[in-house]
């Protein structure tokens, strides 16, 4: 990596850590400059404002998530030709890889931004939007994979079970923040897996009462 680039990296890593700490208005670019150890010109040689930092920002977070979100679907393909069971497994490394992580998820920059909306113009909110409606849209092609094979049970919309899992996520990231227990995010990713698989079981058959137990009743 060339020292631009590492300059470039070394400033949005320091502005994502402030920026899920304390907010993105918060976060000064003097304080970024401080840290990053450059000169008030070399941060404005790479980002021309405060809109365009958190602009890379997003791009950044999204680029990264996408990537994870790659790799983990990737792995459960290879380990299983059963569209259930492979969704199971990606699940399961997901829950993993967030179990792992030393001090817990640090943050979803996406959450943060969408309530400081009014702080970056609009090509920043529609990046986030574009991004939850792409994950979105990957968690429901998964389901329908799984639906085509095992029919869901009855009166589940497979649109809100894929938006329940980006639910899961954030709300798994903010509760392990808020109890201070960084393995919130795993167990909360393992119960969807519960909640997947009961989803996709076989419904139990109807239990038909012989005539007599029902005039008994």
């Amino acid at each position: 990596m060339r020292k631009g680039a590492e300059t470039r990296e070394r400033i949005l890593e320091i502005a994502e850590a402030s920026v899920l700490a304390k907010g993105f208005g918060a976060t000064s670019i003097e304080e970024v400059i401080a840290e990053a150890g450059i000169t008030k010109s070399g941060f404005f040689y790479h980002f021309k404002d405060k809109n365009e930092l958190a602009r890379a920002l997003m791009l950044r977070y999204v680029e990264e998530n996408d990537r994870i979100f790659d790799d983990v679907f990737h792995r459960g393909r290879q380990l299983s030709d059963d569209p259930l069971q492979s969704f199971l497994i990606t699940l399961k490394l997901l829950a993993e890889l967030m179990g792992d992580l030393p001090n817990g998820h640090p943050g979803c920059l996406i959450a943060t931004f969408t309530y400081q909306e009014r702080l970056f113009d609009r090509s920043v909110r529609d990046i986030a939007a574009a991004a939850v409606r792409s994950w979105n849209g990957r968690f429901r092609d998964a389901l329908n994979e799984i639906a085509a094979a095992y029919p869901a049970r009855k009166g589940m919309d497979l649109d809100d079970v894929a938006i329940m899992f980006s639910c899961v996520i954030d709300g798994g990231i903010i509760m392990s923040r808020g109890l201070g227990d960084p393995r919130v995010l795993e167990r909360q990713i393992l119960a969807f897996r519960d909640v997947v698989k009961m989803l996709f079981a076989p419904a139990a058959p109807e239990i038909m009462l012989p005539p007599t137990a029902i005039a008994a009743e």
